[in-house]
């Protein structure tokens, strides 16, 4: 049983409508649970596509995914955070997101190193003696 999706034409909401079978997905007409509007059109869905975890990994090598990389520019490199993160299909949970929400915003690594130090794990360069092993 598909799910179709519909666009509201009077309020502009994005709903989704459950089709039972053939018949019904030709003759339902689905109303906006926001306006009740029934005058709506239908969209094309996104698809998902399961890719394995090598082809991920072969996508992330690729350079040219570091072609509109501009490191000295914050919102770029949050798209890259951003894209990477996806590209990984993980959630890295509400700091990574926090962090590459600022950097999306132009704040610069820097100011949100200052901010947030709990998020360095509370380590510095000057952490390590030089008979560290790594």
């Amino acid at each position: 049983m598909p799910i179709y999706e519909y666009r509201c034409n009077r309020c502009g909401k994005r709903i989704s409508a459950l089709v039972r079978n053939m018949e019904e997905r030709d003759t339902a007409v689905p109303t906006c649970p926001r306006c009740g509007s029934a005058d709506v059109r239908r969209l094309i869905s996104r698809v998902a596509v399961l890719r394995s975890e090598e082809s991920r990994l072969e996508s992330l090598a690729d350079p040219s995914s570091l072609a509109d990389l501009d490191e000295s520019d914050p919102r770029s490199l949050g798209r890259w955070m951003r894209r990477m993160s996806q590209e990984m299909g993980e959630d890295l949970g509400p700091e990574f997101d926090e962090v590459v929400g600022r950097l999306e915003a132009g704040e610069s690594p820097e100011s949100i190193e200052e901010r947030l130090p709990e998020l360095g794990g509370g380590m510095d360069s000057d952490s390590f003696s030089d008979d560290t092993d790594f």
